[in-house]
């Protein structure tokens, strides 16, 4: 039984963001609408990789959360300032790694999304173990199609 889509096409919606898709990404979480919903952690890391704060902030809703280490983001806006100034700065050269590792839809517009992986800071070829995280991403289907994220929060992964 082919079950449609209501999220879209994964395919369709990252070559709208300009976004190349990398089906390995997807695990085994390969329903249409898994692999819909995971184009938002797919959106944030082709945005770390080209260190475009525009673009990392566009994945987000506009009054969406972002919880990086201490800093609570609560706009689009701020997050668009910090990850510049963070790509500016500290970040600049870094890009981030992940994988899920559970994908639950919690109604028919909103999925949660756990994530494990991290920062991979410039000049590193893997996640050093201090920079492990287990991220949790609410990710909501607009009414206009968009698939967006309204908050994301990690916390580091101990050894």
């Amino acid at each position: 039984m082919i079950t449609k889509a209501r999220w879209g096409d994964a395919s369709t919606l990252l070559a709208k963001a300009g976004v190349q898709e990398d089906t390995s990404y997807y695990g085994q979480f390969t329903a249409p609408d898994e692999k819909a919903a995971l184009t938002a952690c797919m959106r944030v890391q082709a945005a770390w990789a080209a260190n475009d704060a525009d673009a990392f902030a566009e994945v987000f809703t506009d009054n969406g959360s972002l919880l990086m280490q201490d800093n609570q983001l609560v706009s689009r806006e701020e997050i668009r300032e910090y990850m510049a100034q963070g790509f500016a700065g500290g970040l600049k050269g870094a890009r981030v790694k992940g994988w899920p590792i559970e994908v639950r839809f919690l109604s028919e517009d909103v999925a949660m999304v756990v994530t494990e992986g991290g920062i991979i800071m410039a000049g590193e070829t893997d996640i050093a173990s201090e920079n492990l995280i287990r991220a949790t991403w609410v990710i909501v289907r607009q009414p206009d199609g968009q698939v967006r994220l309204v908050s994301h929060q990690s916390s580091p992964v101990k050894s």
